[in-house]
């Protein structure tokens, strides 16, 4: 932080408060559903704070959340069995990069339990998931770029204040929905930042 001495600055790339959003979006579109997934790495501590913030909003939407814990990519095809036993009416899929480098995998094993998904960055929906909210990791890439440019120049990084994200964007891929036999609302498509049809 400026003023404190440190050597460090950076954009967050997260959110403790986004699964919260994504859970009320999710309820959106998969109207009516009273038990939702949640796919956790349990070796990603973030994935920790951004639990409870899933679970207290599943309370006050009045959803069971029911969490599964991985560990693993090979854990994968078990988790979303498991999903499927527990009859869930959708998956939220928590920020984690193992889950964004199988985010392939995580579509196809999705759409084969017929369980809609809610991930975190749009490369999930490019890759065959149904929507996402979060953060524009391209938005805050260029940025990163900007604060090297500036340290390469001669700015001390302590002297740059650590960034939280300023962009967030709505994406749904309707090819995916109509799979899955879902109906979006208008009032969300009119809300998306980006359509994959």
């Amino acid at each position: 932080m400026p003023g404190q001495g440190g050597n460090v600055t950076g954009i967050l790339a997260t959110l403790d408060t986004l699964p919260e959003k994504q859970l009320a979006l999710a309820a959106e579109v998969v109207r009516g559903a009273v038990k939702m997934g949640m796919l956790v790495n349990a070796g990603f501590q973030a994935h920790a704070i951004q639990r409870k913030g899933a679970e207290a909003a599943a309370a006050a939407l009045a959803i069971e959340l029911v969490p599964i814990a991985i560990t693993s990519p090979d854990e994968l095809e078990g988790a979303f069995q498991s999903l499927a036993r527990e009859r869930v009416s959708g998956v939220l899929v928590l920020q984690d990069p193992m889950f964004l480098d199988e985010r392939r995998r995580i579509a196809v094993l999705a759409m084969a339990a017929r369980l809609p998904t809610m991930f975190g960055f749009r490369e999930h929906v490019q890759a065959g998931g149904l929507m996402s909210y979060g953060i524009d990791l391209r938005g805050n890439l260029r940025r990163a770029a900007e604060l090297v440019d500036k340290i390469l120049k001669g700015t001390k990084p302590g002297d740059l204040p650590v960034e939280l994200p300023t962009k967030f964007e709505l994406v749904i891929n309707l090819k995916t929905a109509k799979a899955l036999g879902l109906t979006v609302p208008e009032s969300f498509l009119l809300r998306a930042d980006e359509i994959i049809e």
